[in-house]
């Protein structure tokens, strides 16, 4: 397997330069309730307007809770061209084929491109990380008794930072005076077509390319989605994903051979 596949790499940065161009993410450290139960705190900012659109209290940073956060935000704000993180689970998967995890695959689906910061570069999302830091300080300590009562200290967090709270970068505006929703509304997955491709496959549940009784491990996290094959040569074959070259199957050795990692913004 090549070191492509599994090197955790930072991609091309978007300069985020409207509301909703770039949102980004990331989970505060987790932190210990009176309960004794940990919190881990999901935040999403907008890069353009500093506009704080979620800080959510949960239990673990597993991706089946990521999921209907997520997916809330886009029922509310609509969908953003890009979503900016780091390369840490959910957002990326460590054994991923270019650390894709369900989590990223699925915001690909929707039509958003992902950037990843890279490994060890926390201020490539610095203004995201600077929020943490307000966040830590005045949201908390002292921690919640449970995470309801944590869940009311961020709510009120949340609305004083974006309603109160003016930002020299702004103008002197509180970043509620800049962000707008989205104008790209959340309508569900569209189906993935290939018209240029010779045909479409569904990789298995176990991350596997079946062509022509022979499998080929693409990446799990790819498990159920439709992929184009494209004969470029005898017995070689380039494989896609949506709008994303992912790299070339030989079929006799059966193994794939990665590209460079093609996310990062739109051009």
């Amino acid at each position: 397997m090549s070191r492509r596949r599994n090197r955790a790499e930072g991609t091309p940065l978007s300069e985020g330069l409207l509301p909703n161009d770039l949102w980004c993410t990331d989970y505060k450290g987790e932190f210990q309730l009176s309960d004794k139960r940990y919190c881990y705190p999901l935040t999403v900012t907008d890069y353009s307007s500093r506009y704080l659109l979620l800080c959510e209290a949960l239990e673990s940073n597993r991706e089946e809770l990521a999921f209907p956060a997520f997916e809330r935000l886009f029922h509310e704000r609509g969908l953003p061209r890009a979503i900016r993180s780091d390369n840490g689970v959910p957002f990326a998967s460590p054994h991923g084929l270019f650390q894709l995890s369900k989590l990223s695959v699925w915001w690909l689906r929707l039509g958003i491109s992902i950037e990843r910061i890279r490994p060890g570069h926390p201020q490539q999302n610095g203004r995201h990380e600077r929020m943490h830091l307000t966040l830590k300080k005045e949201a908390t300590r002292p921690a919640g008794a449970n995470i309801l009562q944590q869940q009311a200290k961020f709510d009120a967090f949340l609305d004083e930072f974006n309603h109160e709270r003016p930002h020299q970068a702004l103008a002197m505006k509180c970043p509620v005076e800049v962000y707008s929703a989205s104008h790209r509304p959340y309508r569900g997955i569209p189906e993935p077509h290939y018209p240029f491709h010779d045909r479409t496959v569904v990789v298995t549940s176990c991350g596997h390319l079946c062509l022509y009784n022979k499998k080929i491990n693409l990446s799990v996290s790819l498990a159920g989605q439709a992929v184009g094959v494209k004969e470029v040569d005898h017995g070689i074959w380039l494989v896609s994903f949506m709008d994303y070259d992912l790299g070339y199957i030989d079929l006799e050795e059966k193994t794939l051979q990665p590209l460079q990692n093609p996310f990062g913004p739109k051009v």
